[in-house]
């Protein structure tokens, strides 16, 4: 948590996409802690009380509105990354109600299915393309429609997303598909920071492990918990704020000079 009085955001602007919950919440309210304004971007801004603990967690407030609790001007967009159109309109209603836009967050995205509907050598059309559209090319958007206000002013911020399974398969091969989807957001970022580094503009990207979330808690309780504890060289899972913290160092001016890494968050996981 950043300390008391300590605002190096202050008088920045930032969108998170996926931030109704979840890790995303908790990016987008250490973003306002920070200082910034928050533009919070999700198909469902209060899909948070689809989750018990999450709900209970939010104490019934979306996150603009828990963004506006710590003093800071906030936007609830809702859009749909996977619409090129929506994320476009949502970025530019974001500039338009905020005054501007400094750092973006590109967070939505996530798996589809159970682990069987994913294997390499079985995973459908269908599979393929609702996994590949929810995160590479959902990031694509959002960081096409961004760049366009972004550029052209010297100083910017671009986070994207990957995870632990961009960068090492579980042992059966199972979410082949979210994880080529996620190493494809990695290379996409490296790509990025390379053209947008002269104007500026730092390009990052978090690579989350397990991240115990209200949400997938529950999953790694299916999977085996202590066995997932036991492959985490920390012997612990992440939590959301283990996330918000790695976004500061990027956001920030301690990652001034950190352009197309990829971060993991992951405890030192070994899936």
């Amino acid at each position: 948590m950043p300390e008391h009085g300590h605002r190096p955001l202050e008088g920045r602007v930032a969108l998170v996409t996926g931030a109704a919950r979840g890790i995303g919440r908790a990016y987008a309210l250490r973003l306002a802690e920070l200082g910034a304004d928050v533009a919070v971007v999700d198909r469902d801004l209060r899909s948070f009380a689809e989750v018990a603990a999450e709900e209970e967690a939010a104490g019934g407030r979306s996150t603009d509105e828990a963004v506006t609790g710590l003093g800071r001007r906030a936007v609830g967009l809702t859009a749909d990354v996977t619409d090129p159109g929506s994320i476009e309109a949502a970025v530019d209603e974001a500039v338009a109600a905020l005054g501007g836009l400094d750092i973006v967050v590109c967070n939505a995205g996530g798996g589809s299915g159970s682990m069987a509907d994913s294997l390499p050598s079985s995973a459908t059309a269908e599979h393929v393309g609702t996994v590949v559209e929810r995160n590479l090319v959902g990031t694509i958007s959002t960081c096409r429609a961004a760049a366009r206000h972004l550029r052209g002013r010297g100083w910017g911020r671009i986070v994207t997303v990957s995870s632990l399974a961009g960068h090492h398969p579980f042992r059966d091969g199972g979410y082949s598909v979210y994880g080529a989807a996620k190493a494809g957001i990695a290379m996409y970022t490296r790509s990025l920071a390379q053209e947008l580094g002269p104007e500026g503009i730092t390009v990052n990207c978090l690579a989350p492990g397990y991240i115990a979330t209200g949400r997938l808690s529950a999953m790694f309780d299916a999977l085996g918990s202590e066995q997932l504890r036991d492959s985490v060289a920390l012997r612990r899972f992440g939590t959301p704020d283990d996330c918000a913290g790695a976004l500061e160092f990027l956001v920030t001016d301690l990652g001034a000079y950190v352009t197309g890494a990829v971060l993991p968050v992951d405890g030192g996981a070994m899936p």
